[in-house]
């Protein structure tokens, strides 16, 4: 290789390292080319011209849908009332004839006043009477519970249980449980059955909260009910 050809090919690589760098000038030459079509390529493509320059459309409906109005936090804590279902929807199967109409309420209700402040199962069927408390301090939690109710006080047809205790050593029984019957069929229904199996049922009641219950023999039950917020009834069922 000749001496000035090679001096040529050294000289190549230190030209194109000393090549200035892009002025603000030139980048703004490149902006308008983008955004004002100054080239014949953007002029060439009119889709692309008009997504640059076109405006953006907003529809004032949808303005309502963005996503900080979708999700909200809520007004206040969940109190840990059942969910609602379609059970509202569904036939309960009670027939007239299983029905009988409760007698009016008492006008005092000192078991109302028993259940005031009874904030698990156990302590509910604690204050019924001496001879349960001792057995409800020892009850076990378990849903199996409210299929083992005695047969004359059986669970409600379209009961949906929230929670259930019992202990054997007593024969106890307590149930918690959402119907979307009305306060009223839910009385009437029990009120018929327990009559029927031999019970001395009383009624009594205390604002929204309504009691039924009686003995027979060393048997005895309380059923606390009252209305759901939205329909249907919430009730609180001790057998003994």
């Amino acid at each position: 290789m000749s001496p000035t050809l090679a001096l040529l090919l050294l000289a190549l690589p230190l030209a194109a390292c000393a090549k200035p760098a892009a002025t603000q000038q030139d980048l703004d030459s490149l902006d308008r080319e983008l955004t004002e079509g100054a080239k014949p390529v953007n002029q060439h493509d009119p889709a692309l011209t008009a997504a640059l320059r076109d405006q953006i459309m907003v529809d004032p409906a949808m303005t309502q849908s963005a996503n900080t109005n979708v999700v909200r936090p809520p007004s206040r804590p969940d109190a840990g009332s059942v969910p609602p279902d379609d059970a509202g929807a569904r036939p309960d199967g009670v027939r007239s004839a299983d029905l009988k109409a409760t007698p009016p309420a008492k006008a005092d209700c000192p078991e109302c006043r028993k259940a005031n402040g009874a904030l698990t199962l156990g302590e509910l069927a604690r204050r019924q009477s001496p001879m349960t408390a001792d057995c409800a301090r020892n009850v076990s939690y378990s849903a199996t519970w409210a299929n083992r109710l005695p047969a004359a006080v059986p669970l409600y047809p379209d009961a949906r249980v929230v929670e259930a205790a019992g202990n054997d050593a007593c024969g106890l029984r307590v149930v918690s449980f959402a119907s979307a019957a009305p306060l009223g069929r839910i009385l009437d229904w029990y009120n018929a059955r327990v009559t029927r199996a031999g019970y001395a049922a009383e009624h009594q009641a205390d604002g929204t909260r309504h009691v039924l219950g009686g003995t027979h023999g060393d048997a005895a039950f309380v059923l606390y009910a009252s209305p759901r917020p939205g329909g249907g009834t919430d009730v609180d069922l001790v057998t003994r």
